[in-house]
């Protein structure tokens, strides 16, 4: 059996660095994977599932602002706006940017439906008398109708993309090697039924973007 004062003195000897090694290296490779499952956890719980839709929203309405911003451009004149253009697309961080607001868009919508389901889930048999709400209520057209409004824009983001993205690559006048999007952009709000889509999607954004910005 060791005396106490040998035992002291061994305590107070210990070279942490070398005893403890093992042990401190073990920590090290298991926390981060540790803090990744809570994190995971977390995120697949109903308010990380808010949390990302709150997230992804705000980025996704700053970059609606950024758009719209880029867009008034075109009334400064054709070869401005197709410089606009051609510059934005012509940076080679547009595909990162393009990619990480995909993932934003993508993830917004999956844990949109999530959240959705979950909540109907709960409560399969609808209510049989619905009230009106009060005045101190948040409840809205706007909240009642968000899943609807984020299956209209699950309609129209894709369309948008084919219209103008993927639509004719004509060559401005100025310089051909630059795309005449103001062109097409003419040709397209010309056709009167373009114009009462684009108004009425406008109107659906305008719908969702607010209540999920009261939420966010």
């Amino acid at each position: 059996m060791i005396s106490a004062p040998k035992f002291w003195h061994q305590i107070l000897n210990l070279n942490l660095t070398d005893d403890l090694a093992p042990y401190i290296h073990r920590a090290n490779l298991w926390f981060p994977l540790f803090v990744m499952l809570t994190f995971h956890k977390f995120l697949t719980t109903g308010i990380g599932r808010k949390m990302v839709m709150a997230l992804t929203g705000l980025a996704l309405i700053g970059f609606l602002i950024t758009h719209m911003a880029g867009n008034l451009v075109i009334f400064l004149g054709a070869e401005a706006y197709n410089n606009y253009s051609h510059k934005l697309i012509s940076n080679p961080l547009i595909y990162l940017a393009e990619f990480i607001l995909l993932a934003f868009f993508v993830g917004h919508f999956i844990n949109g439906f999530i959240v959705t389901y979950t909540n109907r889930k709960a409560r399969p048999v609808a209510y049989q008398v619905k009230k009106g709400a009060n005045h101190t209520s948040r409840k809205s057209i706007s909240s009642s109708t968000m899943i609807v409004s984020g299956l209209i824009l699950l309609v129209f983001v894709p369309l948008h993309l084919i219209t103008f993205k993927y639509g004719p690559a004509y060559a401005s006048a100025a310089n051909p090697e630059v795309r005449d999007i103001h062109r097409l952009v003419m040709e397209e709000f010309t056709e009167m039924g373009e114009v009462i889509w684009y108004v009425l999607a406008m109107i659906v954004v305008g719908f969702h973007l607010w209540h999920g910005f009261m939420s966010a």
